[in-house]
């Protein structure tokens, strides 16, 4: 066994041991009960994942979904459409921040999925989008949200760039240490900028978007206001993932010394998806501030950040519809868990980590990702 295996099960055990904390401080006897339970899960995984049947039904179940995707878009928005009109407005509102975050999973999956750049802090942008918004909607009273949702995802864009140029040049966890860094000074600066932002009071009376006769006041109207900007973000994204700036960021994240040979500006690159990136959590920003009606810094903290980071990951890393995935779990699931009470995040945390033992990859995660781990598992071995 190599070292990152170790390294990999211990932080196995210890995931399995934290789930289980409740129940071993009833009774310690439980110990063996839970690294029996937690060894055969492991097992398992590992046995499935090497059976050729399996990974035979795999590769069939990606290319059944491949051959039928547009077919499939559509019903799905279809029934999206159709929802509102015989759910409740509890579920409404559920959806509503389910497509917010989606927004947010898919504009981080072009820095982390594309072009292998780990942030750690994009929540700061969604932030300057949410301020830019309200402070020139409710602050001050500027203009109206049609003209200060642009301005907030220009905003947010060139706090990107200003970021990305002294910091890009970085790898791996120190770059991801800047960006922590970056969504915690966003944070701690509106906080204590009291003056523009309010500071711990936050800004409010942000009034829903308005297009003539028509006004987003109620939760199915928003509805749909949201539903159409996630669509939008989906489509541009999947474009930009078949262009030759989505190839030229793939090529980027295998090997960034190969790319540089072929003449690719690597910095330039890393800049593009972070500005891109940015820009897209400036606007989903913008919807949040007017969805909410009311934004304070205490909704950017870094447990957001990390729970964006965690949609793109579990819904794999590199796939616009695995982020659309991820995001609908982790914002519909722990709802749907309500009735467990406390014990509705131990059951949620467990089912998060069968989903990554099998499929470590991603529910959808990209095949040329999932390769690139197998081979490197292969050359460890």
């Amino acid at each position: 066994m190599n070292g990152g295996s170790v390294g990999t099960g211990i932080i196995y055990y210890l995931g399995i041991m934290l789930i289980c904390a409740p129940f071993l401080r009833q009774n310690v006897l439980w110990l063996p009960v839970v690294f029996l339970l937690a060894w055969g899960i492991r097992r398992g995984g590992a046995l499935l994942a090497a059976n050729e049947k399996v990974t035979s039904l795999r590769g069939r179940s990606d290319r059944f979904f491949a051959r039928r995707r547009m077919p499939l878009v559509a019903l799905v928005a279809l029934v999206f459409l159709i929802m509102p009109l015989c759910a409740s407005g509890y579920l409404v509102e559920v959806l509503t921040s389910a497509f917010l975050y989606a927004i947010l999973a898919s504009a981080l999956n072009i820095t982390v999925g594309l072009t292998g750049v780990l942030v750690l802090g994009f929540i700061g942008f969604y932030a300057i989008g949410a301020y830019t918004t309200g402070i020139l909607t409710a602050k001050f009273a500027l203009c109206g949200f049609w003209t200060a949702l642009p301005l907030s995802g220009l905003a947010a864009m060139l706090c990107g760039v200003l970021l990305g140029i002294p910091t890009l040049r970085l790898k791996g966890d120190y770059l991801a240490i800047v960006t922590l860094g970056f969504g915690e000074i966003v944070r701690i600066f509106l906080n204590n900028l009291d003056p523009l932002t309010g500071g711990p009071n936050g800004i409010l009376g942000i009034k829903r978007p308005s297009l003539g006769p028509f006004t987003a006041d109620s939760a199915t109207a928003f509805y749909y206001v949201t539903f159409a900007f996630l669509a939008a973000t989906v489509f541009v994204v999947a474009r930009l993932i078949d262009s030759r700036y989505g190839r030229a960021w793939v090529a980027v994240r295998e090997n960034e010394m190969a790319a540089g040979a072929l003449g690719i500006d690597v910095f330039r690159k890393h800049l593009l998806s972070f500005s891109i990136s940015a820009f897209f959590a400036g606007i989903a920003g913008s919807l949040f501030a007017v969805k909410q009606g009311f934004i304070s810094p205490d909704s950017f903290t870094f447990y957001e950040s990390v729970l964006v980071l965690c949609m793109v990951v579990l819904g794999g890393l590199g796939n616009v519809a695995g982020a659309l995935l991820g995001a609908g779990l982790l914002v519909v699931v722990p709802e749907v868990l309500r009735e467990f009470a406390l014990y509705r995040m131990l059951v949620f945390g467990a089912v998060m980590i069968a989903f990554m033992i099998f499929r470590p990859h991603g529910i959808l995660g990209s095949r040329t990702i999932a390769l690139e781990r197998k081979d490197a598992a292969d050359v460890s071995e």
